[in-house]
């Protein structure tokens, strides 16, 4: 059972012939990416400020964004989320994502640093964990110039953001030296085999297909063999104990549902504390979508308030 507003959203689509991602140059899909936003995403709301920065890596500058909450005061120390946006290690920006990002920010009373990491195909995993890995470790070690609380992080992401955040999060725990007090994992991609149930059944017509998720796999990966690697398949960990408490949404109609599920099981299994929720009317993407879609906005107010309590922001 499609919700109404999505059912109506996929006919448009289809009636207006958007060309499939799959079908287009990474160029081309960036850039219409970045385009159709805005007919499906709520104006950007105000906020206290935005600074774009550029900090150094391990591949070359990063351009990463800050937002800090309205209402918040120049001088406040505050909780922060960093944030990875989905397009599937191929499309997705600081633009494209922005709207969500502050929209966490103000829901949360936190600031929220997006980070512009690399893609393929121009550059291949591992590249984009790196360059994820190294912005949340410069946001910790720079959290007095950015007015945040170097003990108060979180991270999060969408699809192959959430993909991302959670391998940042098995990072830090593995090297000890970076307290992160929440994963906010949106509909996450977690297997690179692409294997699970969900695949066959929600993998046509529902937005996310299954060729536009071997478009964005062969892009991100070279060899067949990363696919096992949990940087790129955290699922395939394994050992998932001792990580920080999880919040894992999934939408019932998404390809990438049964992975996110599995990976929550599995956290939980492993002793963390994981709240997994299946918002069963939804397709990939949904929590962008808030200008047509009314659970995005429950959604993206959802992830808020867990983001607030886990933060006590």
């Amino acid at each position: 059972m499609l919700h109404p507003q999505t059912r109506a959203l996929l006919d448009l689509i289809e009636q207006v012939n958007l060309p499939p991602t799959h079908t287009l140059s990474p160029p081309e899909a960036r850039r219409m990416y970045r385009e159709r936003r805005y007919a499906t995403q709520p104006a950007a709301p105000e906020v206290a400020q935005v600074r774009d920065l550029t900090i150094d890596g391990p591949h070359g500058p990063i351009p990463i964004r800050l937002v800090r909450p309205l209402g918040a005061s120049t001088d406040a120390v505050l909780p922060v989320l960093v944030y990875y946006h989905g397009g599937g290690w191929t499309i997705g920006d600081l633009d494209t994502h922005d709207t969500l990002c502050r929209e966490l920010a103000n829901g949360a009373g936190c600031a929220v640093v997006s980070v512009d990491y690399r893609m393929g195909p121009e550059h291949r995993f591992p590249a984009a964990v790196d360059d994820c890995v190294a912005a949340t470790y410069w946001v910790m070690r720079n959290a007095d110039a950015l007015g945040v609380d170097a003990s108060r992080i979180a991270v999060g992401g969408d699809s192959a953001g959430g993909n991302l955040a959670a391998v940042v999060a098995i990072v830090a725990r593995d090297a000890g030296d970076l307290p992160i007090v929440l994963q906010l994992l949106i509909y996450p991609a977690t297997d690179q085999r692409r294997i699970s149930a969900s695949y066959t059944a929600n993998g046509q017509g529902y937005l996310l297909t299954m060729e536009t998720m071997t478009y964005f796999h062969d892009h991100y990966i070279t060899d067949p063999a990363h696919d096992l690697d949990w940087r790129a398949s955290p699922l395939l960990h394994e050992d998932l104990s001792g990580l920080p408490p999880a919040l894992v949404l999934t939408a019932g109609f998404d390809p990438l549902r049964d992975e996110g599920l599995q990976y929550a099981q599995r956290l939980s299994e492993a002793g963390n504390t994981a709240t997994h929720l299946c918002f069963e009317r939804q397709i990939h993407g949904f929590i962008t979508m808030g200008k047509v879609i009314d659970e995005a906005n429950a959604a993206v107010a959802l992830c808020a308030a867990t983001l607030r309590a886990a933060l006590k922001a």
